[in-house]
């Protein structure tokens, strides 16, 4: 049978009296970007210092590859990248010396170490600032750099740990790019605390809060947790809102624009289709309906509140 490439089986971890960590348990069996999400304190950083191997955890077991990271430490790590929310990069070195340095550190053949930063250089598109001091480079491009150093090794796993934090807009979306394109041959866990990030960029999500596991599902029904209760519409001659008011099921009628309305309504009552058949029947000139999603932030509050 196939190992997983990640295996956390029980997972408890306590500094002092206080638990960090409690009974944390998945697996990630294919390639792609898993989201470990959790507002600041939930315990994220803790599984991730614990899944590389900085720290040890209080009882429960941790697979690389089917590799206990505890009992087999550094055949583990070989297998493993990481980023750290701060970057560990050296800003008197070159990108080729700094590059090279990480190699040799990750115990490259010597031989293969020209090869090694090539590879990485390209992947992540820093081939053309080879010979550029580190602190000459934008945020952008030391992230990228940081990202090489990551997976110069060719690891199974790249653990990346709020990797577009303090960039600007154009970065971010560049980063985001680049992790989705190294994702193609490996997996990715990504942990933030930024709600819009998983969901730009991950393909599966495992939200922690309180040091336990509240959450654990795809992207798309970690989306679609909360049932949408909102439509907005689009009219040439909509009624008023004491109209809209009588249609059984409406809640609340706001009026964005004189033809643009949200109906916040019952979720029990098939709203949509009984507009529609009154827009025909009293000429409302009906233009476009749509279910509004709920928000992120709404869903991240609720999951947040469930085990507390």
């Amino acid at each position: 049978m196939k190992n997983s490439i990640i295996k956390i089986e029980g997972l408890y971890h306590r500094y002092s009296k206080d638990w960090a960590v409690k009974d944390v348990s998945f697996e990630i069996n294919k390639n792609g970007i898993l989201g470990l999400l959790g507002s600041n304190g939930a315990g994220k950083s803790t599984v991730m210092n614990i899944l590389c191997g900085v720290i040890n955890q209080t009882k429960g077991d941790v697979y690389i590859d089917g590799i206990n990271i505890r009992k087999h430490p550094i055949e583990a790590k070989e297998l493993i990248g990481f980023l750290p929310q701060k970057a560990p990069l050296h800003f008197d070195l070159t990108v080729d010396e700094y590059l090279i340095h990480c190699a040799y550190m990750r115990t490259i053949e010597p031989s293969k170490i020209e090869e090694a930063v090539e590879i990485a250089k390209e992947k992540c598109g820093i081939s053309h600032f080879s010979s550029r001091v580190l602190r000459n480079l934008s945020g952008g491009y030391q992230q990228r750099v940081g990202i090489a150093q990551a997976i110069i090794h060719n690891p199974k796993l790249v653990v990346l740990d709020e990797p577009t934090n303090g960039l600007d807009p154009n970065q971010i979306n560049e980063v985001r790019k680049l992790i989705q394109e190294i994702a193609q041959d490996r997996s990715i866990l990504l942990s933030t605390h930024i709600l819009s990030e998983v969901q730009a960029t991950c393909d599966d999500i495992i939200m922690i809060e309180n040091g336990q596991i509240v959450f654990s599902d795809t992207m798309s029904a970690f989306n679609n947790y909360i049932k949408p209760n909102t439509i907005q519409l689009n009219m040439d001659t909509p009624p008023t809102e004491d109209e809209f008011k009588k249609i059984p099921g409406i809640e609340y009628v706001e009026f964005i624009t004189k033809n643009e309305i949200r109906l916040q309504f019952n979720k029990d009552e098939e709203v949509s289709k009984k507009i529609i058949e009154l827009s025909v029947l009293k000429n409302w000139n009906l233009k476009e309906v749509y279910l509004e999603k709920s928000s992120l932030e709404l869903i991240f509050a609720q999951l947040s509140n469930r085990k507390s």
